[in-house]
C-alpha cells in the first residue's frame, strides 16, 4: 500500500542556510518535493514559472483566496505570496514527502490547516554566527544587515511553536538529521491507521472475536 508523503515546514532566520540545507536535501536524498509558492510579482531575470514561482496576476491569486486554494498566503511590499493547496495534495497522495520552506506566520498557519505537519526550524549554532554569514554574502550594506539581525530577534519569538529545531553548522549533518527526522515521521501511529486497522481485522478474523474477560 502506498503511504502518504510527510508535510514538512521548514522555517528559520535569513542567513541561517535553509536554502542550502533545501538543494542539499534535494540532491541526496530522493522522494521529496519542494513545494512551489504562488506570486502576484513579475520574475526576476532568470527566473521561469513554475520553478522559481508559479507567476500569476492579482485578480487570479485572489481567486485562489476566494477558493480557498491556497494553503498559507501573505502580503508583502503590495504582492501576495501563497502555498497552492492542490500541488502539494497531489504530491503528499503520490507518496512524496513535501518540503515547504516559508516563514514563522505562514508556518503556523499551515500547522492550523494540517494538524499533522511536521514543523523544523533551522539555527546556527549562535547569533554571531548569524551575523557572520549575513555578513560573509558580500551583497547587503551594514544598514541592511542590522534589519535582518533585528528581524530576526522578533522571529526568535515564535521558535517555540515548533517541533524541533535543528542546528545548521556543517551542512552535510544538518541535512542528514533533517532527512532522518521526516522520515521518522513515517513510524508514527498517525501516520499508519490503514495498516494498524489491516492488522486489527486480520488478527479478529484470525482468533475470532476475543471474549472479554
Amino acid at each position: 500500500m502506498r503511504q502518504q508523503g510527510i508535510l514538512t515546514v521548514v522555517s528559520g532566520f535569513s542567513g541561517a542556510g535553509k536554502g542550502t540545507i533545501m538543494k542539499a536535501l534535494l540532491e541526496t536524498y530522493d522522494n521529496y518535493a519542494l513545494s512551489i509558492s504562488a506570486t502576484t510579482r513579475k520574475p526576476r531575470p532568470g527566473e521561469e514559472n513554475g520553478r522559481e514561482y508559479f507567476f500569476i496576476t492579482k485578480e487570479e491569486f485572489e481567486a485562489l483566496i476566494e477558493q480557498e486554494a491556497l494553503i498559507e498566503y501573505a502580503r508583502y511590499v503590495d504582492h501576495y505570496y501563497g502555498t497552492p493547496r492542490a500541488y502539494v495534495e497531489e504530491q503528499l497522495s503520490l507518496g512524496k514527502d513535501v518540503i515547504l520552506e516559508i516563514e514563522i506566520q505562514g508556518a503556523l498557519k499551515v500547522k492550523e490547516r494540517f494538524p499533522q505537519a511536521l514543523l523544523v526550524f533551522i539555527t546556527p549554532p549562535e547569533a554571531k554566527e548569524l551575523e557572520r554569514r549575513l555578513t560573509g554574502r558580500g551583497t547587503e550594506e551594514r544598514q541592511v544587515i542590522e534589519k535582518r539581525l533585528l528581524r530576526a530577534a522578533k522571529e526568535s519569538d515564535g521558535m517555540d511553536s515548533y517541533d524541533y529545531i535543528v542546528v545548521n553548522d556543517v551542512v552535510e549533518d544538518c541535512t542528514r538529521k533533517l532527512h532522518e527526522l521526516i522520515q521518522s515521521q513515517h513510524l508514527k501511529v498517525v501516520h499508519n491507521r490503514e495498516l494498524t486497522e489491516k492488522i486489527k481485522g486480520e488478527l479478529k478474523e484470525l482468533v475470532g472475536s476475543p471474549e472479554s474477560d
